[in-house]
C-alpha cells in the first residue's frame, strides 16, 4: 500500500510520522507527502527519506491507496472529493467538513466509488476512552445519567474556525459514542471577544434520552494551564478520564440509595485502571489503513463525520436563535 498525507503543518506532520513509521514498520509499503509550501513539504520528506509533491491531484495517478487530508478545514470537500474519484480512499481530519451539505456530499462520493471514508475523530481510538466505553457497555456504571466535559487553554483563537468547530466537534461525537445514540436537543451558546465572528468559547447542552451532556470549551481560560477531561455519572458508578494521560480511566463507586425511604449518598472510594499505552493517532492511522486494505468498517467513519457536522450546524443555530432547538 502507497501512502498519502496531504497537508504538512502542525498536525499534518504528526501524520507524516506516523506514515513513516508504519512504512518502517511493514504496515504500509511507502509514503508519499503533498503540500503548496514546497520547501516545508521537501524537508519534511528529506527528514524521513520519503517523496514528496506540490499537487494533490497527482496522487491518484502516482498508485497511492490511501491518504490522510490534514489540510485546512475549507479545503477537505474540494481534496476529498477529488480523491476519492480517483479511487483513494481518504482519512479527513476533524471536521469532516465546515457544512452538513459537503460532508453528505463526501459521504455519497465514497458509496459511489466503493471507497472508505474515514473521519479524524481521534478520541474514539484514546486508550482510556476506549477502555470507558467497554466498561459503559457492560453496564458497570448503570445507567448513564450524566456528562460533563471541560477543555480550556489559554491562546489566540484560530482565524480559520472557533472553538466550537475545534474542539466541540470532539465532545459531541464522544457524547455520542459512549452514549451510542444522538441527542434529542441542542443548546449551545458562543463567546466571541478576542476575533470578530471566531467563537473562543462554547457552551453545549445536549439532552440524550434519560441523560444531559454538558460540553465547556474554551481558548481564554487561564487558570488552569491545559485541562482536557470528562466525567461520567452512572446510576452505579462514575468515571473520570484525563485525555492528557493517554491509559488511565478511574472508576468512582459512589451513589445514592434508598433504603427504606430514607436517602443516603454512599461513597465507598475509587478504583484507578491503567490501560495499555499507545498513541491515538497511530491507532487511528492503523485502524483506517486496516479498513482501506480490507474493506472493511472504520469506526470514526464518513457517516459519524457527517453526523456531527449536522450536529454543529444546530448548535450555531441554537447560538444565533438563543434556544433549544429540538432533533426530529
Amino acid at each position: 500500500m502507497k501512502y498519502g498525507v496531504i497537508g504538512t503543518g502542525y498536525w499534518g506532520s504528526n501524520h507524516a510520522r506516523v506514515a513513516s513509521e508504519l512504512a518502517e514498520e511493514g504496515v504500509i509499503d511507502s509514503v508519499v507527502l503533498c503540500d503548496i509550501d514546497e520547501d516545508r513539504v521537501a524537508d519534511l520528506a528529506s527528514s524521513y527519506g520519503v517523496e514528496y509533491t506540490t499537487d494533490y491531484e497527482e496522487l491518484g495517478s502516482i498508485g497511492v491507496d490511501a491518504a490522510t487530508v490534514a489540510t485546512p478545514s475549507p479545503t477537505h470537500h474540494e481534496i476529498a472529493t477529488r480523491l476519492l474519484s480517483d479511487g483513494v480512499d481518504c482519512l479527513v481530519e476533524k471536521p469532516l467538513a465546515l457544512d452538513a451539505e459537503d460532508a453528505w456530499s463526501m459521504v455519497e462520493t465514497a458509496r459511489e466509488e466503493d471507497a472508505v471514508l474515514g473521519v479524524g475523530h481521534i478520541f474514539r481510538f484514546h486508550p482510556a476512552l476506549s477502555e470507558l466505553k467497554r466498561r459503559i457497555d457492560r453496564g458497570e456504571l448503570g445507567q448513564i445519567k450524566y456528562l460533563n466535559t471541560t477543555r480550556f487553554s489559554f491562546r489566540v483563537p484560530r482565524a480559520t474556525a472557533g472553538a466550537l468547530y475545534s474542539l466541540g466537534v470532539h465532545d459531541i461525537d464522544i457524547s455520542n459514542y459512549l452514549l451510542d445514540e444522538k441527542p434529542e436537543s441542542v443548546y449551545c451558546n458562543l463567546d466571541s471577544f478576542v476575533r470578530e465572528d471566531v467563537d473562543e468559547t462554547a457552551t453545549i447542552v445536549l439532552e440524550y434520552d434519560g441523560a444531559t451532556s454538558v460540553i465547556n470549551e474554551s481558548w481564554q481560560v487561564p487558570v488552569h494551564g491545559k485541562r482536557r477531561d470528562l466525567a461520567v455519572v452512572g446510576t452505579e458508578k462514575s468515571a473520570y478520564v484525563d485525555y492528557l494521560q493517554d491509559n488511565v480511566v478511574e472508576l468512582y463507586d459512589s451513589r445514592v440509595t434508598n433504603e427504606g425511604g430514607d436517602l443516603r449518598a454512599r461513597s465507598e472510594g475509587k478504583q484507578v485502571y491503567e490501560t495499555d499505552n499507545a498513541e491515538p493517532l497511530k491507532v487511528e492511522v492503523s485502524e483506517f489503513v486496516e479498513a482501506s486494505r480490507s474493506g472493511g468498517s472504520f469506526n470514526a467513519s464518513g457517516t459519524v463525520g457527517a453526523e456531527t457536522v449536522d450536529l454543529l450546524q444546530l448548535c450555531e443555530e441554537s447560538a444565533m436563535k438563543g434556544n433549544t432547538i429540538r432533533l426530529d
